[in-house]
């Protein structure tokens, strides 16, 4: 599985990057992290992402029953350092809620879009990285390098990026799951500041 940080023994949460390995998540509970995980990273960086879902484990709510029972200050202090706590906080709660309502069910793309705080990237995100569905992830790093290399326009929408991916790849999970993580990668090592002072719009 593919995803954020490039250690995927330093910490041992879900969403690093793990080479040619596609086998996560293998329980329940991989499957909800990897979803908190989506909302946590949520205009931040994975490390400050990464070291909200360890306070969530060592409080025992890497579990929606357990997460929905805490006291909401202590959920806020928790998540604390992935900033945006009042709104990440609402947000985890309603994808918790969604999550218990499919009761192990996979869930379609349109019914994720609905939940509350849940946009394109994350819900391409749950499915990829979650559900092992193949739907394409566009992130910042993917606009950004693609723009500078003149592949795609600057204005162009979140959609139209993810359809020019789609209709150029084998629809295959491990397809996507690797050319997503090599992306980040890559621009992790070349794109962490914006060429050429471009602002990336939400996308």
């Amino acid at each position: 599985m593919g995803y954020r940080d490039s250690n995927p023994t330093k910490k041992g949460t879900k969403m690093s990057y793990h080479p040619l390995n596609y086998n996560l998540p293998e329980t329940r509970e991989d499957v909800y992290e990897i979803i908190l995980g989506t909302i946590l990273t949520q205009n931040t960086s994975w490390t400050s992402a990464e070291n909200a879902l360890l306070n969530l484990k060592a409080l025992n709510v890497i579990d929606p029953e357990n997460l929905l029972n805490l006291n909401e200050d202590i959920l806020k202090e928790a998540i604390r350092c992935a900033g945006f706590l009042n709104q990440k906080a609402e947000y985890i709660r309603e994808v918790t809620k969604f999550y218990i309502s499919l009761e192990g069910e996979i869930p379609a793309r349109k019914e994720i879009l609905r939940v509350k705080g849940v946009g394109n990237e994350t819900a391409d995100s749950i499915l990829l990285y979650a559900y092992k569905q193949p739907e394409f992830v566009v992130d910042s790093y993917t606009k950004r390098i693609f723009v500078y290399q003149g592949l795609i326009d600057y204005n162009d929408n979140y959609n139209n990026i993810k359809n020019l991916f789609e209709s150029h790849l084998s629809k295959d999970k491990i397809v996507y799951n690797e050319y997503h993580a090599l992306i980040v990668e890559h621009g992790k090592r070349y794109y962490s500041k914006k060429p050429y002072g471009i602002n990336d719009p939400l996308i």
